[in-house]
């Protein structure tokens, strides 16, 4: 594992942590991603003909706006869930995809009041409140992203993913200590999670403690990770 790209896969993942799509994509194979797409277009041709052809339907309206998240138009998700919160305010699911439509538009602000929003409705939507520490961590607020996510873990003590968002952060702080922590209780809830050890191997090389570093390591082969996963941490604990 290639630790450029354990970085820079891991600011992405941290920020896809509360939005995740409906389909996951091969991307790697293109023409299954263009046969999906047109799939997408027919099921979205279908869906309108059909709200052309029936009364108010809010599933069929939610439908249309997952139809065009999968097809990436962003806009006109946002404004087929602004139309269902107009006759369901409160309607979480168009609360939340809303949201994250609005992110990928840079709309952070936007996001942010349709994640309060859902998490007046629903205050235990995990992926909600996941989702809105990642936001304010776009706006800059950090402390307020921190609040979130110790809110996060006190309502799910056994999320893994709760723990290493948190141990992210703080180690944007300079938490150091809360994030060795943090990735330690991460490694606990997910024992076979190779990302988790790296991470919290990483830290411990920064801070020159490579022996305990070592020990992690260690500790993750016993459990059942790959050595191989690992060589390039055991050899920078060599160093």
């Amino acid at each position: 594992m290639d630790s450029r790209l354990y970085r820079k896969g891991l600011g992405f993942w941290l920020f896809a942590i509360g939005f995740w799509l409906l389909a996951v994509q091969n991307a790697n194979c293109q023409q299954l991603k263009a046969n999906s797409q047109e799939n997408w277009r027919d099921t979205l041709a279908a869906i309108n003909k059909q709200i052309a052809q029936s009364q108010w339907s809010t599933d069929l309206h939610l439908r249309k706006a997952n139809a065009n998240l999968q097809l990436q138009q962003w806009q006109y998700a946002i404004d087929e869930y602004g139309l269902v919160l107009r006759h369901e305010e409160r309607n979480p699911a168009a609360l939340f995809y809303r949201a994250y439509a609005y992110t990928h538009m840079r709309r952070f602000d936007l996001a942010r009041n349709d994640l309060n929003d859902l998490l007046a409705v629903v205050p235990r939507h995990f992926e909600g409140r996941l989702s809105l520490a990642v936001v304010l961590q776009q706006l800059g607020r950090k402390q307020e992203a921190l609040d979130e996510l110790n809110q996060t873990i006190e309502q799910h003590p056994d999320s893994a993913v709760a723990y290493a968002a948190r141990a992210n952060l703080e180690r944007q702080l300079k938490q150091d200590e809360a994030a060795l922590y943090d990735w330690q209780r991460a490694e606990e809830l997910s024992p076979r999670d190779a990302t988790y050890v790296v991470s919290h191997v990483d830290l411990l090389l920064i801070l020159e403690r490579r022996e305990e570093a070592r020990r992690v390591l260690d500790a993750a082969v016993r459990r059942g990770i790959p050595r191989g996963m690992l060589r390039e941490w055991f050899d920078k604990c060599k160093r």
